[in-house]
Order: structure tokens, then sequence, then C-alpha cells
């Protein structure tokens, strides 16, 4: 492979086309991997075959067309069968396409091992977001869109990364070969970050897998390759690439924070520490349909503030949040959020928007229900 993007890179050159003119906004990406730079290369050969093939073939055809036409009084030879001209044209295809497969072959085989992983990852498409999982390590969290809902509404100027920024990427470690197990919760999502090569289905009830090893430290984007929804284009993907000691530490205080959050849950919280984290949360979860100020999308999205029937109900209004409803666009969050999360989400929007019931939901209490 790598002798075959020296042969494309020879013949980028011969065209007088800067290669990284092709690759970048003309081309597929060249990638920080060493399956996408194979698959690069790939492309890129496979092209340039198809660039000499096409002006052969109609280079013969356009001077046939003007070396014998008519009107300089040319007349088409009558003639039936030749034996070694239908050999040549059937033989030389044939070489062709080998030539192809075999590259494509070993590209494809690479690709699909995933094989003798350092890292798991389980990563769940729920709309519209993504979870991760970095399976035998106790470490999990949910990456929501981290552009301001007042830049998508026009409101502000757009940022550089509009629509591609997150408030929690996925970290990976460069130089180790990470497994990536996909799966949804809900319809089928499309994993996808063009510089690493990976495009992967998510499809409820399946776990597919897919494989990484990043050369490069460095923030990759992606989104959502699958029109899953209503805010499909609202479903980013970001990887922050890291050296491996960075990643050690990284997952050390990842594993002390859910410490933490689990020692949150058996001790009292008060309204206003509650109402600030579940501030936070709604603004990441929840208000892409329920809109910020609570005044939902009605019928699909009801709206949550001045909703009587759900103040009356707190029974309910928890069982909705953790379990969903079913036939709905409610999803159950029992695995996206944890219970000090859920007890915040719920306690803010009982209380925020003029509702001000003064209802506190305690963690403790989420816990008890998911346990059930």
């Amino acid at each position: 492979m790598r002798t075959m993007l020296v042969w494309a890179t020879g013949a980028l050159a011969l065209a007088g086309i800067p290669q990284a003119a092709l690759a970048n906004g003309w081309n597929m990406p060249v990638g920080v991997t060493d399956v996408s730079r194979d698959i690069y290369s790939l492309h890129m050969v496979i092209f340039w075959i198809c660039v000499v093939i096409g002006v052969l073939v109609f280079g013969a055809m356009f001077y046939s067309l003007f070396r014998y036409r008519r009107s300089q009084g040319a007349s088409a030879a009558q003639f039936h069968e030749h034996t070694t001209v239908e050999v040549i044209w059937t033989a030389i295809p044939l070489l062709i396409l080998i030539g192809m497969a075999l590259p494509a072959t070993a590209t494809l085989r690479t690709m699909y091992d995933a094989s003798q992983a350092d890292l798991d990852v389980m990563v769940t498409g729920q709309q519209w977001r993504w979870r991760y999982e970095y399976l035998g390590e106790e470490v999990a969290f949910t990456s929501n869109l981290g552009t301001p809902r007042e830049q998508i509404a026009g409101g502000d100027e757009k940022g550089e990364n509009y629509l591609l920024e997150v408030d929690e990427p996925l970290v990976l470690p460069v130089g180790q070969k990470v497994r990536l197990l996909m799966t949804s919760d809900d319809v089928v999502h499309s994993w996808w970050v063009p510089d690493l090569a990976v495009k992967q289905d998510a499809i409820p009830g399946f776990v597919n897998e897919n494989w990484v090893r990043i050369n490069e430290p460095g923030i990759y984007r992606g989104q959502c390759a699958e029109l899953c929804g209503r805010d499909h284009g609202f479903m980013p993907v970001v990887v922050e690439a890291v050296e491996p000691e960075q990643f050690d530490q990284w997952l050390a205080q990842r594993k002390e924070a859910a410490t933490q959050a689990a020692m949150g849950i058996d001790r009292e919280w008060g309204l206003d520490e509650l109402m600030t984290r579940g501030e936070k949360v709604y603004g990441s979860i929840c208000a892409s349909c329920h809109q910020p100020d609570g005044s939902g999308s009605p019928p699909t999205f009801p709206a949550l503030a001045g909703n009587q029937a759900m103040l009356d109900e707190r029974a309910r209004h928890i069982d909705t949040v953790v379990n969903g409803v079913s036939g709905t666009a409610m999803p159950a969050f029992r695995s996206t959020l944890n219970p000090v999360e859920i007890a915040a989400v719920i306690t803010w929007e009982r209380n925020a928007w003029g509702n001000e019931t003064g209802d506190i939901v305690q963690p403790s209490e989420i816990a008890e229900q998911l346990s059930e």
C-alpha cells in the first residue's frame, strides 16, 4: 500500500495537480490512520487508472470520428469476427480488474480485522447524541451538541466549528488499537469521522464493530451520516486523540469523577445545587426538543412550563424521564444519565419557568427506582 501511495503521488505530480489541493476540499481526506492513508492511496490509484482508460477510449473514439469522417470520403470496413481483437479486449479489462481487486481486498481485510485491540469503546447512538462507554474501565458519558442554541436560531455569529462541536469529546490514545462497538438505542445512526476513515452504522439490536489506530494527536470531527430524525444535523462526533500518558491521566480523572458521582447518590442535595446541575443537564439534553424556555414543540414535544398535569403527578414525571414513553418520541434516560443528573433535571423542570413547586427529587430516590 505504501508503494501505491507513491504511485498516486507521482501521478498527481505528473498531472501538475498538487496532492494537498485534491485532499483538501476537492477529494477525500488523507486522514491520520494507516487505514485512512491506505484507502486514500487505493482511491487515487484507481482514480488515475480510470482517467487513463477514459483518455484512451475517448481519445480513440474522437480520433476515429474526426479522421474517418464521411465528409472526407471514408467508408466503413465490412468484417465479421476477429478472434485476436476479441481476446485482447477481454483479457486487458480482466487483468485491470484483477490488478484493482488485489490491493482492494488487502485493504478490506485490514479494515475488518478488529482483533487484538488495546481498548474497547461501546458507542451508542441516541436521538440525538452519542454515548461512549470504555469497557472494563467503568467510565461512560454522553456527548451532546456543543453549539449554543442561540447560534442555531441565528441570534449569534456562527462559530468556526458550527454544529461540529460537543460538550464531551471521545478521548482516545494515539498509537493504540481501539475497537469501536456500535449500537443504537432507538433508530439507525451512523458514526462517521472522515479523518479516521471510520463510517459505521449503529443499528438497534445489533452490535457492529470497527477499529482505529490514530497516528497523530489532534481533534477530529465528524457527524451522524444517517438520517435519524428532526435533529439529525445536530449530532456531531468529536474525537480528541492524545498521547498515551495524557490519556491515562484523563481516564483516572474520569474514574474519580464517577466515584464521586456514585457517592453523591447517598447524600441529601439542596434545591439550589440541584437547580444549578439540572439547568446544565436540561440545556444539553432536553432543550433541543422541549425548547430552552420549556415551551415545547406540541404536539410531539409538550410544553413543560406551566404543564399542570406534569406538576400534579410527581411520580409520573419521574417515571417518564427514567423509562420514557412507549410509542412517543420521549426516550428513556435511565442508561443515558446517572441518578444525580436525572434528579437534578427533574427538580429543574418542576421549579423553572415559573413552575415553582418547591419539589426536590433526591438522587437516592432515582437510584432506588433504577434498581427495581
